[in-house]
């Protein structure tokens, strides 16, 4: 494992600030303010090395939570004999840890939306999720002397890839951010400068060094969905696809004015609906639409994820 196996989180800066998404992070970061506040009266509450994870928090307490701290995801079932082989290791390496890592525990009967959207096979499964992605894991009950192993080769590439300051967990004081790449800070202010070419140009440059560059995607996906919007009524899409149900043309520049808007949900509900009553070119241009603005959020964006559950229906 190496830094070059993690992507950096998700970067929309500029014009390529796609509302909720910066809604959200907002109340992320007014979280983390609260949560580093002390209590009136009392110390600073320490944070659970071990947490159970539904359906409902798995936004908050993994995807959230992984921006300021790697989380550890344990999926496993009551019925499962090598889950109750591996569980208390995790558990006691958890406790050892001492808050370097979070250890969150997902029952797979009572939240089946989490092993779906994560197309778990198989359990026990052990998932590390950090800034968002799951970036590395493993199968079966591994005996303490491999978990261990695992996770040591987990810190030292995390701590690699975040520089000096990984030694604390993100989001502490005096934390330093990873060295933004040149070609994603050139690209960030040509998109301040409003010059869409040369952003683009840059975001292609990172993708050709570092294919897997989320920050590169997301960007580049953000001016394709700006240079298609430029000069669109938003009144006149809006009424043409309330109109005519079945007019893709419409329903896609719709979707993209609804990007732009802040209301990604929005977005993928309308296409994911003309996809169940459209066939043919109509339905795969709908489908291809779709999947280029699930590309203007990070991979593990919960709203991505529902949504992609969302498609997978209307396909089959």
């Amino acid at each position: 494992m190496s830094p070059a196996d993690f992507t950096r989180p998700a970067s929309l800066q500029g014009a390529v600030d796609l509302g909720a998404r910066k809604q959200a992070l907002e109340a992320q970061a007014r979280r983390e303010a609260a949560a580093k506040a002390p209590a009136a009266g009392g110390p600073p509450q320490a944070a659970a090395a071990v947490i159970d994870v539904t359906d409902a928090t798995f936004a908050t307490e993994v995807i959230e939570r992984s921006m300021r701290v790697p989380v550890i995801l344990d999926l496993w079932a009551t019925w499962c004999e090598p889950c109750k082989q591996l569980s208390p290791i995790l558990e006691k390496l958890a406790a050892e840890a001492a808050g370097r890592w979070v250890l969150a525990k997902v029952d797979v009967d009572a939240s089946p939306q989490i092993s779906g959207a994560l197309q778990v096979q198989s359990i026990p499964t052990v998932l590390a999720v950090f800034q968002g992605q799951a970036v590395t894991g493993f199968q079966g009950a591994l005996p303490e002397a491999q978990v261990r192993q695992w996770l040591d080769q987990l810190m030292t590439a995390l701590a690699q890839y975040l520089g000096p300051a990984g030694e604390q967990p993100p989001g502490e004081p005096g934390a330093e951010a990873p060295q933004a790449d040149p070609d994603l800070l050139a690209a960030e202010k040509a998109i301040d400068d409003g010059d869409l070419d040369a952003a683009a140009a840059a975001y292609e440059r990172l993708l050709a060094r570092s294919p897997a560059d989320e920050d590169a995607k997301i960007g580049l996906a953000g001016v394709g969905l700006i240079r298609r919007t430029e000069g669109l009524d938003a009144r006149q899409v809006i009424d043409r696809a309330t109109a005519d149900p079945k007019d893709v043309e419409a329903h896609t520049q719709a979707a993209d004015i609804e990007m732009l808007s802040g209301m990604p949900e929005a977005a993928f509900d309308r296409l994911i609906a003309v996809i169940r009553r459209t066939a043919g070119d109509d339905r795969d241009r709908a489908r291809r639409h779709l999947l280029g603005l699930f590309d203007t959020l990070p991979a593990g964006d919960p709203v991505v994820a529902k949504a992609r559950r969302g498609l997978a229906s209307a396909l089959f």
